[in-house]
């Protein structure tokens, strides 16, 4: 059964790290694409990053301050997030999809609540 579990969530201060993990079963990292994913309340799902082999992508608002990255040996994938703001407070969500960056996303985990306070 394919399953991914995430983990690491919790309230941070503003400017606070937090480091998100997305441990897979099933299948196996090294030759999926993976992607996170946060919906904050009356927000639309929106994507944070992807990985999809040596391919890193972020979007725009978190470039520069939110690292993702694979262990294969623990078969999990990390978001770490540093200089977070309260903008960043939502549910963070990780999902296997087809590739990154792509469109179609599926075997999504049960997400976990960061929040961030100012």
């Amino acid at each position: 059964e394919v399953q991914l579990v995430e983990s690491g969530g919790g309230l941070v201060q503003a400017g606070g790290s937090l480091r998100l993990s997305c441990a897979a079963s099933g299948f196996t990292l090294d030759a999926a694409a993976i992607g996170w994913f946060r919906q904050a309340p009356g927000k639309e799902r929106e994507g944070v990053s992807c990985i999809s082999g040596s391919l890193t992508r972020y979007a725009v608002s978190v470039q520069g301050r939110f690292t993702m990255s694979r262990d294969t040996a623990k078969n999990t994938v990390y978001l770490q997030m540093n200089s977070l703001k309260p903008d960043d407070t939502a549910v963070y969500y990780c999902a296997r999809g087809v590739s990154c960056p792509g469109s179609t996303w599926y075997s999504w985990g049960q997400g976990t609540q960061v929040t961030v306070s100012s």
